[in-house]
């Protein structure tokens, strides 16, 4: 139960978490679709400016920080490759996919995925739960159905990939005692990662002020303080409460599209994220709706 005090700021970490998640769909497609940057630089200049924020935010803000020489060194390498494929996945889908588009192929994937898993890991899914699973596939298929309004080959294939790495990302931190520490060490332990990445991509690479500001605010604001927060919102949210709110951000990234890009939100989109949002929302609610 939480405590009246603690509520609204609940409420508040909670929307802004969320209006940060969909910001980086937004963001990432606003310094693409303007060729302000390339996909890997806008990557590497996120991992790099996301860690330096939390490390800040550790520093000076935990009261429970230290810099812990025994860091769990084989799970924060495991978190930090499946981060670092997220965020180059993640970007390189948004030079073809619309915001709307993207953020719903992104979190759709992640919810369908760790729905997935669960019951791989042995729990014994409802007859509810498998309707909303079907649902939520059938909305899938239809999304990637070919047809005009279909999102590229390629770009739905990045999505998906950055979706599973997401939540196979998500998984590794359960482990973790400190998350707003553990999520700094796994932006940090990327950077060895990101400098082999710029040495590959050095020739390609393509850099505007515009586009190395978008992408530093990605790092630093829409996801290192855009964790931190939620994790602070976490703290009074059961994790079905917090599957659940995550289904709104495809909803506000597509707002957001659509107001700050312009972009329109195709009939495929909307019947789509109908069936793949409610089929989500039915497996993540189904014990509790039998209960």
């Amino acid at each position: 139960m939480i405590k009246k005090a603690n509520y609204w700021l609940i409420v508040i970490f909670t929307g802004l978490a969320l209006i940060a998640f969909a910001g980086n769909s937004i963001i990432n497609r606003m310094a693409l679709k303007a060729n302000t940057i390339d996909a890997l630089s806008f990557t590497n200049i996120r991992l790099v400016s996301g860690a330096i924020t939390l490390w800040v935010l550790n520093t000076y803000f935990s009261k429970t920080f230290s810099i812990n020489l025994k860091i769990q060194f084989s799970k924060h390498l495991k978190s930090a490759l499946y981060l670092l494929l997220y965020g180059i996945t993640f970007s390189l889908a948004y030079k073809s996919l619309n915001t709307s588009m993207g953020a719903l192929l992104l979190f759709g994937t992640v919810q369908f995925t760790m729905l997935c898993y669960v019951f791989a890991k042995g729990e014994k899914p409802l007859i509810v739960e498998w309707l909303g699973l079907i649902l939520a596939f059938s909305g899938l298929v239809y999304l990637l159905f070919p047809g005009i309004e279909a999102p590229s080959f390629n770009g739905a294939a990045l999505m998906i990939t950055a979706g599973i790495s997401w939540t196979f990302y998500t998984l590794q931190a359960k482990g973790f005692k400190n998350p707003l520490a553990a999520t700094m060490y796994n932006f940090i332990f990327t950077i060895p990662f990101v400098i082999l990445v710029v040495v590959f991509n050095l020739q390609n690479a393509h850099l505007t002020q515009k586009g190395v500001i978008l992408a530093c605010i990605s790092g630093a604001v829409t996801s290192g303080i855009g964790y931190a927060i939620w994790y602070k919102a976490l703290t009074g949210l059961t994790n079905i409460q917090a599957g659940l709110l995550q289904l709104f951000v495809p909803i506000i990234a597509a707002f957001g599209g659509f107001i700050i890009l312009n972009e329109t939100i195709s009939y495929r989109v909307l019947i789509s994220g109908f069936f793949i949002l409610s089929g989500i929302l039915i497996a993540i609610t189904a014990k509790k709706i039998v209960k």
